[in-house]
């Protein structure tokens, strides 16, 4: 399994941006059991952190790297700062962007990864998890599938904020750090709700959706409205939950539960590091 920790300059941030790539790219044939087809391009999942987290969260705190390999999955994760993955061009914030088009088109560039919808797939957590959807179905041309996890999928409530709360987080200043005017947010291509509705009028496809969150979560209610307003709108969604809060006990469990729903077709036979056949 190559790991690889990178640098890439941004024209949608104006800035460089640390960005890891977990490819399965080298590993060793099972004797007696044929090699990966030469040629044959990787199926690959752009990974959202959380609010606080950048780009090594989820090498950090889960077990990716092993549930990738065991399906012969590409996974990129660059950091996203705490800007919810939507777009700010006055201050060249547009991770939005960055994640949904320039981010897929350059590690494509760089590595032998599938063009095709079907194969290319965006998840998340938190805030990930809304960045996720957001992009998903954003640029629902590119990804065939999205996984949120305990997504802050909350739109309505942020756009009802205030600033007397006792966090940042919850206060209406950094919703509009953010989202920009709170009350042109719902209904806005930063709306999930809004983003299926005109995928639906347009008669484009919507990608397949998995949800997953802890019954302890603060988000959960969100997330309910969430898959019950998909499955009213005929979208493809697998939601459930399980035991767990806001946490990463919970996100480890249930990424690998999202990446054995994904589509995979890797085998994950092969000799990797430490001399682990798998």
């Amino acid at each position: 399994m190559a790991f690889i920790q990178m640098n890439v300059m941004s024209g949608s941030l104006m800035r460089t941006v640390p960005v890891n790539v977990i490819l399965p790219a080298d590993k060793l044939p099972v004797p007696g059991m044929p090699p990966r087809p030469e040629g044959k391009r990787f199926k690959t999942l752009y990974l959202l952190h959380g609010v606080f987290g950048s780009y090594i969260d989820w090498v950090n705190g889960t077990r990716i790297q092993r549930w990738a390999e065991e399906k012969d999955l590409a996974v990129v994760m660059p950091s996203g700062d705490n800007a919810f993955y939507v777009d700010r061009p006055g201050s060249m914030n547009n991770y939005g962007q960055f994640v949904g088009k320039e981010l897929v088109e350059l590690t494509r560039r760089m590595f032998p990864l599938s063009h095709e919808r079907e194969d290319t797939f965006i998840g998340g957590l938190s805030m990930g998890g809304y960045g996720a959807m957001r992009n998903g179905l954003k640029y629902s041309d590119t990804f065939g599938y999205i996984v949120s996890l305990s997504g802050a999928l909350h739109v309505e409530s942020i756009a009802a904020r205030t600033d007397d709360r006792g966090s940042f987080l919850e206060s209406r200043s950094y919703g509009e750090a953010c989202f920009g005017d709170l009350t042109k947010l719902v209904g806005s291509d930063m709306d999930p709700k809004a983003l299926v509705k005109g995928l639906r009028k347009a008669g484009k496809p919507v990608p397949r959706i998995y949800m997953a969150c802890g019954v302890d979560d603060g988000l959960l209610t969100a997330n309910r409205e969430m898959a019950a307003f998909l499955k009213e709108q005929g979208v493809s969604v697998t939601y459930v939950e399980g035991p767990g809060a806001h946490e990463w006990d919970f996100w480890d469990r249930y990424i690998k539960k999202a990446i054995d729903w994904l589509p995979t077709d890797g085998s994950g036979q092969g000799v990797t590091s430490g001399n682990v056949g798998i």
